[in-house]
C-alpha cells in the first residue's frame, strides 16, 4: 500500500514511529510495511485494523484500484469486491487517481533530495 505525506502524518499523530510502518523504495515511494504477509496495523487475533478510523487513504478506497492496462477496477483478491456498486467504484476511482497523482509528486520530490 502506497502512503501519502498526509497518511504518514496522521499515523505519526496517533503515536506510531515512521520507522515502524513505512518503507521507502528507490523511487522515493513510501510504502506501508507488512509483517508475515499482513499490514503492520492488522491485528490477526482480533481480525481487524488497529488504525481503522484513521487508516490511510488507499485503505479507504480499497478494493477500488488502478490497473495500468485496464484502468479503474475492483481488486480480484478482495472477498468484499461484490459489495461495491458501480457508482461507488466511480467515486472511489476518482479518489484513487487523485491520490496516486499526489503520491507520484511526493515521490519525485523525495527522489531529488540528496
Amino acid at each position: 500500500m502506497l502512503l501519502s505525506k498526509k497518511d504518514i502524518a496522521l499515523l505519526e499523530k496517533q503515536g506510531f514511529s515512521i520507522n515502524y510502518f513505512v518503507n521507502y523504495d528507490r523511487q522515493g515511494f513510501a510504502q506501508l510495511k507488512n509483517m508475515d504477509g499482513y499490514c503492520v496495523f492488522y491485528n490477526r487475533d482480533r481480525q481487524r485494523c488497529r488504525v481503522y478510523v484513521n487508516r490511510p487513504a488507499g485503505c479507504r478506497v480499497y478494493p477500488v484500484i488502478l490497473d495500468e492496462e485496464t484502468g479503474i477496477i475492483l481488486d480480484d483478491i478482495c472477498p468484499e469486491r461484490d459489495t461495491i456498486t458501480e457508482v461507488e467504484k466511480s467515486l472511489k476511482g476518482r479518489k484513487v487517481i487523485n491520490l496516486l497523482g499526489n503520491i507520484d509528486r511526493e515521490a519525485a520530490v523525495r527522489q531529488k533530495k540528496p
